[in-house]
C-alpha cells in the first residue's frame, strides 16, 4: 500500500525505522530484530540505505522480506554511491518485489568518496523514480534547515524544487521541540508544499547517543531535555525510560495538533518500539 493512501485512510499513522547490517555476520540479529519490530504491526516499515549505499543489496532484500511479512515497506535510494544504472537496476528489483514506495535521498557525502556523481541533487533522483512510474516517492526535509544551506527559507525553497519534482510525501529528520516543526510546517505551506510531511521522533535512550545525535541532526537539544539526560544518563534503564517517555510526550502532542502520521527512529531496537507502541496502544 502506498504511503499517501495509508496516511489517507487512518486518523493516527506510526511508522518505524531500521537499517540493514553492514556485515554479513551481523544479518541475522539484524533480522531478527527487524522481525520483532514488523511483528508490533506498523503501518509502514521504512529500510535505510546506508552511508555510501554500503548496504543498499539489504535494503531490497528486508523491504522484500516486509511485505512478505504483510508490513508495508519504503525502501531509501541514496545518489551518492548510485549511477543512474545503479538506480535503474534497484527500481526493477524493487518493482518485481512489489514495493512500492521509496524515500528518495541525495545522502551524505563520505569523506573519502572520489567517485562521480550523476545525480548531485535529491531532485534530480526524485525525477528519474517518477519517470520509473508506480512507486510513491518520499523526500527529506529538515525543520531547522539543511546544514549545508544558508537559511531555512532557501532550504525550503531547494525543498519546494524536489516536491515539484515528484514527491508525494516527505519526511523529516528528528528534532526534539515540536515548536520548531509547527513552526516549519507553516513555513512550507506559505511555499506552497502541500504534500503530506510526517515528523520524524528519534527516542533517545542513552546519554551515549546525544552527541552523535546532535551531530547528525544539526538539531539542539532542550533544555528539558537536557536536564532528564542530567539527571539519569548515568543510569541505563532510566535514561531508557525516560527517553522512550520524552518522545512518547512529542508523538501525542503531534497527533492532539492534527499530525496524522508519526515515524520513529528506532534504531533497530525492538525493545524501544514495543515502549513507544505499548504507550499509544490506545491512540494508534
Amino acid at each position: 500500500m502506498k504511503i499517501t493512501d495509508i496516511i489517507k485512510s487512518k486518523k493516527a499513522v506510526l511508522s518505524f525505522e531500521v537499517f540493514p547490517p553492514k556485515t554479513d555476520d551481523k544479518f541475522e540479529s539484524v533480522s531478527r530484530a527487524i522481525d520483532e519490530i514488523a511483528a508490533l504491526s506498523p503501518d509502514f516499515m521504512s529500510v535505510t540505505y546506508g552511508a555510501g549505499g554500503g548496504t543498499s543489496a539489504y535494503t531490497v532484500a528486508i523491504s522484500r522480506h516486509l511485505k512478505e511479512c504483510g508490513v508495508n515497506s519504503v525502501a531509501h535510494l541514496s545518489c551518492i554511491s548510485s549511477t543512474k544504472a545503479d538506480v535503474h537496476e534497484k527500481l526493477a528489483q524493487l518493482k518485481e518485489a512489489g514495493v512500492e514506495n521509496i524515500l528518495a535521498l541525495r545522502g551524505d557525502i563520505p569523506a573519502d568518496f572520489a567517485g562521480n556523481l550523476e545525480y548531485r541533487y535529491a531532485s534530480e533522483l526524485v525525477a528519474d523514480i517518477k519517470k520509473a512510474g508506480g512507486f510513491c516517492i518520499g523526500g527529506a526535509c529538515y525543520p531547522e534547515g539543511h546544514p549545508e544551506s544558508d537559511t531555512l527559507y532557501s532550504d525550503i525553497e531547494h525543498l519546494k524544487i524536489k516536491v515539484d519534482a515528484g514527491c508525494d510525501y516527505l519526511t523529516t529528520q528528528m528534532f526534539f521541540d515540536n515548536d520548531l516543526f509547527y513552526s516549519f510546517l507553516a513555513k512550507a505551506y506559505s511555499a506552497g508544499i502541500t504534500v503530506p510531511i510526517i515528523p520524524g521522533i528519534m527516542p533517545i535512550t542513552r546519554a551515549s547517543q546525544v552527541k552523535r545525535t546532535l551531530t547528525l541532526s544539526g538539531s539542539p537539544m532542550p533544555a528539558k531535555f537536557r536536564r532528564i539526560v542530567d539527571r539519569f544518563g548515568d543510569n541505563p534503564a532510566a535514561m531508557r525510560q525516560a527517553g522512550v517517555a520524552y518522545a512518547t510526550e512529542q508523538i501525542i502532542d503531534l497527533y492532539a495538533n492534527g499530525i496524522k502520521a508519526v515515524h520513529v527512529y528506532s534504531m533497530n531496537k525492538p525493545e524501544v518500539a514495543r515502549a513507544i507502541r505499548d504507550n499509544l496502544s490506545q491512540i494508534v
